[in-house]
């Protein structure tokens, strides 16, 4: 096929660089930034950088760009798109936006697929693009009963050929729900961590689980910005039980009750050994 990435950050960069390690299919990139594109044209992972009067001749394009861009995007090409066209975009929020671009994409012939990669970095950019990042990774799909089937296929076959370990097929909306709580939750927590005036004294004092709450606090707060607000109700939702939850453990310290203080800490061992059989 004709790929077509649009969108040379961490994650279209590294679909571009998985695709020609990986695949035999002929790479297009396009992006605003010159730049990247130049570098994308140095290291041979893509053959062209492609230009708007080459969005037609693609047989599938890949939309790696932030959530609002990302809809902006697909509503204004799909139209200049060709019929038969697989288009698919890695936005971590789907919802409503699957049935609308759906329902667009049909009117032009274009095969709309809804997916998230479930791999990243603490960084982004072209300069922290990996050809391996996908390695082992969960792809999901969010199909709808208008999802054409063979276009589905051909995605899921596309990411498992650049090293996607496990494909979750989902709803939209039950996606943004559970994307909530295991992606956006995390970074708003790990965000909120590092405003401790202590951080400043941490040099010296830290171990793994000070580098595991801290890592994702360097996100990228533009793209995050829109990831929370497009899935405002979902996140509150994580965010007040989380909130509730840690009340508890406060007040239970603030009385120095051990007893309790110790079930609360077993209650939470427990549900995490359980997550990891479930995961095994």
């Amino acid at each position: 096929m004709n790929i077509l990435v649009i969108g040379l950050g961490l994650i279209g960069g590294s679909i571009c660089k998985a695709l020609s390690d990986k695949t035999n299919h002929t790479v297009w990139g396009y992006d605003k930034n010159k730049h990247v594109l130049e570098q994308a044209l140095n290291l041979g992972c893509i053959t062209s950088a492609a230009n708007e009067n080459d969005f037609c001749k693609a047989d599938m394009v890949i939309v790696c760009l932030h959530p609002v861009a990302t809809r902006s995007f697909m509503e204004s090409y799909i139209p200049k798109l060709k019929s038969g066209c697989i288009l698919f975009d890695v936005c971590g929020i789907k919802g409503q936006m699957v049935s609308d671009i759906t329902e667009l994409a049909l009117k032009h012939s274009v095969h709309y697929v809804g997916t998230h990669p479930m791999a990243g970095k603490e960084f982004s950019g072209f300069n922290y693009s990996d050809k391996d990042l996908f390695n082992g990774a969960n792809f999901i799909v969010t199909p709808i009963k208008d999802t054409d089937t063979n276009a589905l296929n051909k995605v899921i076959k596309l990411a498992k050929e650049i090293g996607f370990g496990h494909i979750i097929n989902t709803d939209p909306y039950e996606h943004d729900k559970i994307i909530a709580y295991t992606s956006q939750l995390a970074h708003i927590v790990s965000s909120a961590y590092v405003k401790s005036p202590t951080l400043e004294k941490e040099k010296g004092f830290t171990g793994g689980s000070f580098q595991d709450m801290t890592r994702i606090a360097t996100l990228n707060e533009d793209m995050w910005t829109s990831l929370f607000l497009l899935n405002k109700e979902n996140l509150l939702f994580e965010i007040d039980t989380l909130i509730q939850n840690l009340k508890l453990y406060y007040d239970i310290i603030s009385k120095n009750n051990s007893d309790k203080l110790r079930d609360l800490l077993r209650d939470g061992r427990i549900l995490k050994e359980k997550n990891l059989q479930n995961t095994l």
